[in-house]
């Protein structure tokens, strides 16, 4: 599935100042640019004449750059980029990343369709980086090259609508002690319950993004423990949907509105997800000591 271009960047906070995706052609380098020293964001090719794309070392005040389906040279040739406070990567196969570590100043990376690789130890040299966007990294399942990255304070991993992420486990997020937004879009989580239990290392968390059948219920229970007074694990139990009433969790069912035990449902699933919550502070109480 190509990419649709959209947005996917939470733009409260200060986590993000890239471009929104949709806006990256108005910034390719196809022509002669004449006031170099005023260019700030640029995006290039491998579809563009080198004459062009090699304008990009020749502005002293480049802070932006996507690299939208590069060629192997373009992407070797950008580490002499050290500037760079933003890198946008999409649709490119790499047998590593190392040619993002070198660009030590960058603060925020997104990486889209970005596949053949499967280490992320090389942003670990990223000691300014404060937000991360991964979408479709299909090589990648295992996100423990992340632990160390002290600076993060964001993070979203996705996959698309035909495609889910793979996620082995949430131990790295012991190794993120400032992350503040936790995202999660189109993922598979293949980690047995309780899943979220690395999340009570996060001391500063403000925000989680989950969609509500992403994982079983009792993971979201377990958060509702964990995080009680973290943004966005206000999960309605019974969603109001069209014609039914459809229950928090990944396949967990829903009643019809004009079902005649409705109430008796929906009051049965808030019954057991309060066993779920209360099985949730027994492990956090054990986990704790």
């Amino acid at each position: 599935m190509k990419h649709h271009f959209g947005d996917f960047l939470d733009r409260t906070g200060d986590y993000w100042t890239s471009i929104p995706n949709r806006e990256r052609f108005a910034f390719i380098a196809d022509f002669k640019i004449e006031n170099k020293i005023e260019v700030k964001i640029l995006t290039i090719s491998k579809h563009q004449d080198k004459e062009h794309w090699e304008q990009v070392f020749d502005c002293p005040n480049l802070e932006e750059l996507t690299l939208h389906d590069p060629s192997k040279e373009q992407v070797q040739a950008i580490t002499k980029l050290t500037q760079l406070k933003r890198l946008r990567v999409t649709f490119f196969r790499a047998t590593d990343i190392e040619f993002i570590g070198n660009l030590y100043n960058v603060e925020e990376l997104i990486l889209e369709y970005v596949s053949g690789f499967s280490d992320l130890t090389p942003l670990l040299k990223l000691k300014k980086l404060k937000s991360l966007h991964f979408e479709n990294l299909r090589r990648v399942s295992n996100f423990e090259g992340l632990r160390g990255l002290d600076s993060l304070r964001y993070i979203h991993i996705d996959g698309t609508l035909d495609w889910n992420q793979p996620i082995e486990n949430f131990e790295f997020l012991k190794g993120l002690p400032n992350l503040e937004v936790f995202s999660l879009g189109f993922i598979i989580n293949k980690s047995k319950y309780p899943a979220f239990l690395p999340i009570l290392h996060l001391k500063k968390l403000k925000k989680i993004k989950i969609g509500r059948a992403t994982f079983k219920t009792n993971e979201y229970a377990f958060l509702k423990v964990a995080v009680p007074n973290v943004e966005g694990c206000n999960w309605d139990l019974c969603w109001d949907y069209h014609d039914n009433f459809e229950f928090l969790g990944k396949r967990a069912g829903y009643v019809k509105k004009n079902s005649p035990i409705v109430k008796e449902r929906c009051d049965e699933f808030i019954a057991t997800f309060e066993r779920m919550k209360n099985e949730s502070e027994i492990i956090i109480k054990s986990y704790c000591g």
